[in-house]
């Protein structure tokens, strides 16, 4: 079971901090937590991010957690070691991926889970998620874009400073079914070797809340979409994994 990775997550993988300059991750996080103390029935510490990527919310989540990320980039894992010197940090799939304990909370950030092919592997991976949860537990899912939500033709600019340059990217959105087709076009200006560009087309799964609502309870867990989740605007899945006694 395989999925090509978005050259921003392999290649590219050391400006995509520059491009994702725009997101505040400490206020993501701050809200992140406020949302486990509403939810959570377990009273344990132990935090799990899956699509961890370059680490920028562990940075801030390990402040009051116990933290462990998992993600299937080695490019984006060599970064997060940087910035997360001393944390656990593992390669992996989030269909599959195993570990021999149970965590309080189990996330996956920034519509990672877009990047899977059928709603068939997001219920899979919602089950490794729930797997992965103390009894008590919470799962926490930024969805990627819904359906309803979807605007096909829309254009979008991004840039950022890199330490040697600077780096653009525009987009255009079209809809293929229930994905999404995004053409990225980038430019990496380089001080003394010029500019560069690349373009790549990624798919993304799109999937209706309700719906995303029904594969987290066939994956076991107590599940709700709060329309009102990180300021991406995407909403997010909580689901909690029933269970008796409180899980330490």
């Amino acid at each position: 079971m395989s999925t090509r990775q978005p050259q921003m997550f392999r290649e590219l993988a050391r400006y995509y901090d520059s491009i994702a300059s725009f997101k505040d991750y400490r206020a993501e996080s701050a809200a992140l937590e406020r949302l486990v103390r509403r939810f959570r029935r377990s009273n344990g510490r132990d935090w799990l991010d899956v699509a961890c990527g370059t680490g920028r919310h562990l940075e801030h989540l390990r402040k009051h957690y116990r933290v462990v990320g998992i993600d299937l980039s080695r490019e984006m894992l060599r970064i997060a070691r940087d910035r997360l010197p001393g944390e656990e940090l593992r390669r992996g799939d989030m269909r599959t991926f195993r570990l021999e304990r149970q965590f309080d909370v189990v996330s996956s950030l920034f519509s990672a889970i877009g990047h899977l092919r059928s709603e068939s592997e997001v219920r899979t991976a919602l089950a490794n998620f729930a797997r992965h949860l103390k009894p008590g537990g919470v799962v926490l899912v930024e969805p990627w874009i819904s359906p309803d939500m979807f605007q096909p033709g829309h254009v979008h600019a991004l840039s950022g400073r890199t330490s040697d340059g600077v780096i653009a990217r525009v987009s255009y959105a079209r809809r293929r079914g229930s994905r999404s087709i995004i053409e990225y076009s980038y430019l990496i200006g380089t001080k003394g070797r010029g500019v560069a560009y690349v373009r790549e087309i990624v798919p993304g799964l799109m999937v209706a809340p309700e719906r995303l609502v029904e594969l987290g309870n066939a994956a076991g867990l107590r599940a709700r979409f709060l329309r009102r989740g990180l300021p991406s605007g995407r909403g997010l899945l909580v689901g909690v994994k029933p269970g008796a006694g409180i899980s330490r």
